[in-house]
């Protein structure tokens, strides 16, 4: 894919700096944004970096805009504080000084929300997707957080830019507590307008048998794997689970396997 990094309009010194400094390190051209509507018509992109007024890193293409942004975290948030209702946190079982094993990060929602819950322990995140994790460990670095409990939990994620098949053969058995996997779903929901800028640069290799077993290796507690209600992730799988949380209502369920 052939992208380039630009700026806001009117941008700051340090906005053109970071820009730069983006640019140099991804061996690609920095275009001012006065030129960047010049520069296309000459030399198709595919996208293009910008970093933006508020210190955040956006990525355009067409009309869609891909940014950090915890939105969903504070919902399912306040869904727990209004009625104790999660059923990933409940899946988990927390105990608060954990670390787990986020293998498929995306925009981080759920991350955060784990991290919420390990005032003692943090979230390790792998991003198999340049950008993404480019513009997610970004925007966890430097969102200007509303809320308290959103930046405290930003700290205490520690992100890679890993593909999860790779990762995980390289861990000693046993060593994350809980380790979670959120596939991309057969079905995808694409009324999703958080989730569906992210799609161009997504990755889709499809969870195998062979990929759980490595990720149930490495667990210590339990591992933990998302699906939708509708599709046929679970079955391909095989795998015999301790526990499945959810509901037909949510649309969601969390298979769970135990270690001990």
């Amino acid at each position: 894919m052939k992208f380039v990094v630009t700026t806001s309009h009117k941008p700051t010194k340090e906005e053109v700096l970071s820009a730069r400094g983006l640019a140099d390190e991804l061996g690609v051209k920095y275009v001012s944004r006065g030129r960047l509507n010049d520069f296309k018509k000459d030399y198709p992109i595919d996208f293009y970096y910008v970093f933006d007024k508020n210190g955040q890193l956006s990525i355009r293409t067409g009309d869609s805009v891909f940014f950090f942004h915890p939105g969903m975290s504070k919902v399912r948030y306040k869904n727990i504080k209004l009625q104790d209702s999660d059923y990933l946190i409940k899946s988990m079982e927390l105990s608060g000084d954990e670390t787990v094993l986020d293998t498929t990060f995306g925009l981080g929602n759920e991350a955060l929300l784990i991290a919420h819950f390990l005032p003692e322990g943090k979230v390790v995140g792998l991003e198999a997707s340049e950008h993404i994790y480019r513009v997610v460990s970004h925007g966890l670095r430097n969102y200007p957080y509303t809320y308290e409990w959103i930046r405290e939990a930003s700290t205490r994620i520690e992100l890679h830019n890993r593909d999860l098949r790779d990762f995980v053969k390289e861990c000693p058995d046993a060593s994350y507590d809980i380790v979670y996997c959120d596939p991309m779903f057969d079905r995808p929901q694409m009324s999703s307008n958080s989730i569906n800028p992210l799609r161009p640069f997504a990755m889709y290799e499809r969870i195998s048998r062979a990929d759980v077993d490595e990720m149930i290796r490495i667990s210590s507690k339990r591992f933990i794997i998302k699906s939708r209600t509708r599709d046929t992730l679970f079955e391909e799988l095989g795998l015999q689970f301790d526990k499945l949380c959810g509901s037909k209502k949510s649309g969601v369920l969390y298979g769970v396997v135990e270690k001990r």
